[in-house]
């Protein structure tokens, strides 16, 4: 494949792997990067973390390896919340230098 031929990436890669739920599994990486630096911060084991974003430990689990399928962006939010973080929401009419979709800035 020659240079031309190559794909050009965007700024998405679980987009660019062809992921149909890209923009969403971002935000909760994002998110989950968020929620573990604040654990590690507090060196909160995942019982700890469980009983103050009140998910089970089995979620806090899944959070801390990034298995996020089965966590909503709300828990996610709501969990920042119970750790004293502030979560805005920006809705904004799409441009050109924001494109339509989801973007998470922490």
């Amino acid at each position: 494949m020659s240079r031309k031929d190559t794909p050009q990436g965007t700024d998405n890669v679980l987009l660019d792997l062809g992921f149909d739920d890209a923009e969403e599994l971002s935000a909760k990486a994002a998110l989950a990067l968020k929620l573990n630096a604040l654990i590690d911060q507090r060196d909160l084991s995942q019982t700890e973390a469980a009983h103050i974003t009140g998910m089970t430990q089995p979620k806090v689990s899944q959070v801390r390896r990034y298995k996020l399928r089965n966590i909503s962006l709300e828990r996610l939010m709501q969990a920042l919340v119970s750790l004293d973080q502030h979560v805005e929401i920006v809705v904004q009419p799409a441009r050109r230098e924001y494109a339509p979709g989801i973007t998470v800035a922490v």
